[in-house]
């Protein structure tokens, strides 16, 4: 994979920046079922038409376009929905750097599968060291999202 920051969480999980146009033509040899994509179309190394390109993979595509200033509680529970969604399939999760994705992937280890922490910050802690923004935005995740009974 072309792609910065290529992290496996699962055997079904992947997250990672953004992919390039190569990395997309091989997540079907991957088995990749869902790519979630957490980064504004906005963002500065967005791929322009990477919906049809996933699309035209036999894969489903799904944007949440989190501000990077602004992430919201709201985003974080439709993408634990669509991980709940794709149960028992292959899912690559990516943004722009993989700092977005990292985090959120960090709080469904936490917060819906009830990880130790150590184990829970993988890949988070390999990628970044939250900044204020997002480290405020964590915590308040989670005082108020409450255990794995909202997403089982």
């Amino acid at each position: 994979m072309e792609a910065e920051n290529v992290y496996q969480a699962f055997d079904w999980l992947w997250c990672s920046a953004q992919l390039t146009e190569a990395d997309i033509a091989k997540l079907s040899e991957l088995g990749i079922e869902a790519v979630i994509n957490l980064a504004p179309s906005t963002a500065s190394n967005a791929l322009p038409g990477e919906a049809e390109l996933v699309v035209n993979q036999g894969i489903t595509y799904i944007q949440i376009p989190v501000a990077w200033e602004q992430p919201r509680l709201s985003q974080l529970e439709q993408f634990f929905a669509v991980l709940k969604a794709f149960k028992r399939h292959k899912v690559w999760v990516h943004c722009a750097k993989n700092k977005r994705a990292s985090a959120f992937i960090y709080l469904y280890r936490k917060l819906c599968l009830a990880e130790e922490e150590v184990i829970a910050l993988y890949p988070m802690s390999e990628i970044w060291t939250p900044n204020p923004v997002w480290q405020a935005f964590i915590d308040y995740a989670i005082r108020h999202i409450k255990g794995p009974s909202a997403h089982d």
